[in-house]
């Protein structure tokens, strides 16, 4: 029954929002196609990089310090790339002040005199100073040309790749970690640093538990950048790619190359830090932009490559040592059903706010009808505000959900509602007229009901029988003017239509507005016009007359049968007290043995087994020394209940006396068939019996005998079933025991 329940209101659920349903679906299945033709990319981008604006900014991070190279570093030295003395100065410079190791973010294929042989000399001093190169392009990254590292850096393997991830809209949101070439892995600048300064914390890199082919440092794991990732379609994944999670710029310390060579720093800023050399000069045009360079507001701010390998870095040792979030997305599923939910909550915003509207009453009704696209934009900013808010919350902990193609769901879904919702009316309007226009041309009464139980049109006639004005009873419904309890009837027979699709006819009580109660005949049935719009369309008789008629015929054909009933009454009972236990209603005795007698003559004749059960409650005694006969036998009909609802129609339940009952199971297949239903017995015997507040347990003992196994007349199977039945007590109670088990 509650299945049957949960079904009809699961089915009624759905029918009612199909067309939210099919619209959230197409809306949704539009979008995804859009964003997998990469047509929502340069937005979904766009809305990612704004939640880095919207983020508070961070304190600097104390591990990284750049040393920029200037405009006016570059005058001062007087050419660019600056020399091998003055940069071997540098280098042995910030040697001094015992950094953790060195980056040198500046391109070194070839000598720059003078001073070449005091770079060499330096370079083979300081053993954590990592340089860069750049490799030949082999995606779309980037030239399409190498750049070779310095060759005394290259000799002690003290490189890393500095190729930068530009998306199409010339922004870096992504960091190469790992290249192959010629099969063999290389690593970037930035994680080479990285593992440099993390060694030193006793962290080396692993395979990932979860994913062997991803990196792991201490408990954090990078995820592989993939090519439908976040807002991205279809875009490069080679190499080991991974989102970044930028800081403000302006989060490390910068001290200028002047600065360090004329000992204005502190050595404290540089001690056990990683200190990375980078250009800064507007001239030598080494910038990038990043999720911070909008350009909503002024011109869009470019960042230094030195502070974007700054970057990098920071992203790995935060992460690591930090636990600052990564930034991570969900699987493309996921991200499907989050898109399909947005794109729900904006068809059912509005249909629901329609059906509301419906209930309004008059010039309420019109006027709630001229809001409602004002309401509707209201929930739809509300909703985009919640949605907002969830999706920068979700980035403070590291979390790119889809933004762009929910709202476009949101706002979307609720478009084609609305839309719907114009043409459900239009048809709406043009139904009514066809359908008042057919009802005029009726004399009986007619009425016509929306899927809320509520008049829509009505004839003159209805009007005159019920005894109110049309006015009076437009959009309302049968609780608004009927009897609570003929209200109710209505309604139900109105819903069973409207759930079944078909046709009823009922006789129903009805009381007009004078107080008159008539006996009417209802025929209903169901219309749906073109845009869906159902309507119950409701024909009555009055009946009364008729009914009244009927009854006095009724009447009088029971008085003329009554006393024939009377006297067969009488003899019913007596014939039924002779085969009956009076108290149970079970067969008695008698009934049993003329009972068992037949289904042994049919089973010889048929060759089939009958089954004989005795059955004696254990604890039933007690049962009545303690609570008294009456509780004993409120027992005694229970028990009869529960074993009458055990075995089948055809079987024979007997009461011979006490607490003694007999089951004869005719037409069995085989004997273990026995065995189950006396297990079920058992079962049923052993649960809880609540009489008068008394909770009490009573248990069964049962002996079982087969035809023709254990006997072949009546005599031998009563016993041997009886003497089964006291083995069974003997052996310990509720259980069961066959006779050739003696």
């Amino acid at each position: 029954m509650l299945k049957a329940s949960l079904g009809c209101r699961l089915k009624q659920w759905f029918d009612g929002e199909r067309p939210v349903l099919k619209a959230a679906a197409g809306v949704t299945a539009a979008i995804i196609l859009l964003r997998l033709m990469g047509l929502l990319q340069s937005s979904e981008l766009a809305a990612f990089d704004q939640l880095f604006s919207l983020r508070p900014k961070e304190p600097i991070d104390p591990r990284i310090v750049i040393v920029e190279i200037r405009e006016q570093d570059l005058k001062q030295a007087g050419q660019w790339p600056i020399s091998d003395r003055l940069m071997a100065e540098l280098l042995m410079k910030l040697n001094s002040y015992q950094p953790r190791t060195i980056g040198l973010d500046i391109y070194r294929d070839l000598p720059v005199p003078p001073g070449h042989e005091e770079f060499i000399k330096a370079s083979n001093t300081i053993p954590n100073l990592i340089g860069i190169e750049k490799l030949a392009d082999q995606t779309s990254f980037g030239a399409s040309l190498g750049v070779a590292p310095p060759k005394v850096l290259h000799q002690r393997q003290q490189i890393g790749f500095n190729n930068v991830v530009v998306d199409n809209d010339g922004k870096v949101r992504r960091s190469l970690l790992y290249w192959h070439v010629a099969g063999k892995p290389r690593q970037s600048f930035a994680l080479k640093l990285a593992l440099i300064y993390l060694e030193a914390e006793g962290i080396t890199p692993k395979a990932a538990k979860s994913n062997p082919n991803y990196l792991q440092l201490g408990e954090s794991v990078f995820p592989a950048f993939q090519a439908n990732d976040g807002g991205y379609a279809r875009t490069d994944s080679k190499g080991y790619q991974v989102l970044v999670n930028f800081r403000h710029p302006g989060s490390f310390r910068i001290l200028s190359m002047a600065d360090v060579l004329e000992n204005r720093v502190d050595p404290s800023w540089m001690r056990d830090r990683i200190v990375l050399i980078g250009s800064t000069a507007p001239s030598l045009q080494d910038f990038f932009y990043v999720p911070y360079s909008n350009s909503l507001i002024g011109s869009a701010q470019p960042m230094s490559g030195v502070e974007i390998n700054a970057n990098f870095i920071s992203q790995i040792l935060s992460s690591v040592l930090e636990k600052r979030p990564l930034i991570k997305v969900w699987s493309n599923p996921v991200e499907m059903l989050w898109i399909f939910s947005w794109t729900f909550l904006g068809a059912e915003l509005i249909w629901h706010m329609r059906w509301r509207s419906r209930f309004a009453q008059g010039h309420q009704f019109r006027r709630s009808q001229r809001t409602l696209p004002r309401r509707a934009s209201v929930r739809l900013l509300l909703a985009s505000m919640v949605l907002g808010g969830i999706c920068y919350l979700a980035f403070w902990v590291g979390w790119w959900l889809p933004f762009v193609p929910a709202l476009l769901g949101l706002i979307g879904s609720a478009v084609f509602i609305t839309n719907h919702l114009a043409h459900i009316q239009e048809e709406l309007k043009r139904s009514k007229e066809f359908l008042q226009t057919v009802i005029n041309t009726i004399p009986d009464p007619v009425f016509v009901k929306d899927k809320d139980h509520r008049w829509i049109i009505l004839n003159q006639a209805y009007c005159k029988f019920i005894g109110y004005p049309l006015e009076t009873l437009m959009e309302k419904s049968d609780y608004d003017i009927f009897p609570q309890h003929e209200a109710e009837s209505f309604w139900t027979q109105d819903e069973l239509v409207f759930q079944t699709s078909q046709p009823q006819e009922s006789e129903e009580k009805f009381t007009d507005a004078f107080g008159t109660t008539h006996l009417i005949s209802t025929k209903k049935s169901l219309h749906k016009d073109a845009a869906g719009n159902l309507f119950l369309v409701g024909i009555i008789r009055d009946i009364t007359e008729r009914k009244r008629a009927e009854e006095a015929l009724r009447q009088t054909a029971e008085e003329l049968t009554r006393s024939n009933q009377e006297l067969k009454l009488s003899e019913d009972r007596l014939r039924y007290l002779a085969y009956h236990d009076p108290l149970t209603g079970l067969a008695n005795r008698k009934q049993f043995h003329e009972r068992l007698s037949h289904s042994l003559t049919w089973a010889q004749s048929n060759n089939q087994l009958v089954a004989l059960m005795f059955i004696d409650l254990d604890g039933f005694k007690q049962v009545n020394d303690t609570l008294g006969h009456d509780i004993g036998d409120q027992l005694l009909k229970i028990v009869a209940q529960r074993l009458t609802h055990t075995v089948r129609s055809s079987d024979i339940v007997s009461r011979l006396g006490g607490d003694e009952f007999t089951v004869i199971l005719c037409n069995i297949a085989k004997v273990e068939y026995a065995a189950q239903i006396a297990g079920k017995i058992l079962e049923n015997l052993s649960q809880v019996f609540v009489l008068d507040g008394h909770n009490i347990f009573v248990t069964g003992s049962i002996g079982i005998s087969i035809y023709p196994h254990d006997g072949e007349e009546e005599e031998s199977l009563i016993k041997n079933a009886d003497t089964a039945m006291y083995r069974s007590k003997q052996l310990g109670r509720n259980q069961y025991q066959f006779a050739d088990s003696l």
